[in-house]
């Protein structure tokens, strides 16, 4: 099979799984239980103003037609209107302009802890694999092993506790507003990053170190040892590049994370994203807003597994050279 069959066979694989997820997404907010019009009206409803909701919203039509117009609207990027914010004239906040502010805000918290995490990662995963069961690679994997174990909600605790209540160097709520400086994002961003980069930092430190170390017990590599190729040089120009492959699939992996299991750090920390948003719709049972954040984060995670798996594909060269 050749690279562009591999990378096509993917892509028609994530669009099949995009696919069997809007079902899933469709159909666990339809099964929720109450009603829709009853939540946006509220207890003083009547019947013929649930009658007039239901007709606006669509509700009256069957589940197949609802859902295919509800993905068409997705595709062609209209999410629709927000019902937390319905009013008498049934004119709802557009969600596309909300989630389009907020986005870019998840991106800003995710970007700024990927550009942290993963060379910091890759650099200590290289540190501890140059003598596997040394000091250092002990004292590495213990206490990467120790983060792991650590939640995410619970890190952020320690966060708060030690940085914002005891030592009051940093806030505790990450509050931004337009009109603050770089120095104000940079001291608001700084605990909700650290709380992301401890979550996430283990988890491609532990993948990078057994990757380099699987490629150092090769043939080729213990050829160049016996050769006297200094271990640094193998590690940076044999080595890594070798295990390329499945480091890339561990940091997608953890960035896809970044993008769609931020939910717990923003809410711990107040912060103004996506993660926030789709809590704030489930409280207030937004059906379209916690259908569109949660089409969003699928997407996100399956676009970015393909990437990876291209990149790993097309770094392997027993795949790029086929006998």
């Amino acid at each position: 099979m050749s690279v562009f069959a591999m990378i096509g066979r993917r892509l028609l694989i994530g669009l099949l799984t995009l696919l069997f997820v809007s079902v899933l997404v469709f159909a666990g907010t339809e099964i929720l239980p109450g009603d829709v019009a009853y939540a946006v009206l509220g207890q003083a409803a009547t019947p013929e103003s649930l009658e007039l909701v239901r007709n606006r919203l669509g509700l009256n039509e069957p589940v197949h037609v609802r859902y295919f117009v509800w993905l068409f609207n997705f595709v062609r990027g209209d999410f629709g209107a927000s019902l937390a914010t319905f009013g008498g004239s049934l004119a709802g906040q557009d969600i596309g302009t909300e989630l389009l502010n907020r986005g870019w805000n998840t991106m800003l918290l995710a970007g700024s802890t990927a550009l942290i995490a993963v060379p910091l990662s890759i650099f200590l995963g290289l540190t501890a694999a140059i003598k596997p069961g040394g000091l250092i690679d002990r004292i590495l994997t213990s206490t990467s092993l120790a983060l792991i174990s650590f939640p995410d909600f619970l890190v952020a605790v320690l966060l708060v506790t030690v940085f914002a209540i005891k030592l009051r160097w940093l806030p505790a709520i990450a509050s931004i507003r337009p009109s603050y400086d770089f120095f104000d994002w940079v001291r608001i961003l700084v605990l909700p990053v650290a709380g992301l980069t401890f979550t996430i930092l283990a988890h491609m430190l532990r993948m990078t170190r057994s990757a380099v170390i699987d490629v150092l017990s090769s043939p080729a590599i213990e050829m160049a040892i016996l050769k006297g190729v200094p271990r640094r040089r193998l590690l940076i120009k044999h080595a890594l590049p070798n295990a390329i492959g499945p480091i890339v699939n561990v940091i997608a992996l953890n960035l896809a994370y970044l993008i769609s299991g931020v939910v717990v750090i923003e809410t711990m920390f107040n912060y103004n994203g996506l993660g926030r948003y789709m809590v704030e719709a489930v409280t207030n049972r937004d059906i379209p807003v916690v259908q569109a954040c949660a089409m969003i984060f699928c997407s996100v995670y399956v676009i970015v597994n393909l990437i990876s798996d291209v990149i790993a594909i097309l770094s392997n060269p027993r795949v790029r050279y086929p006998k």
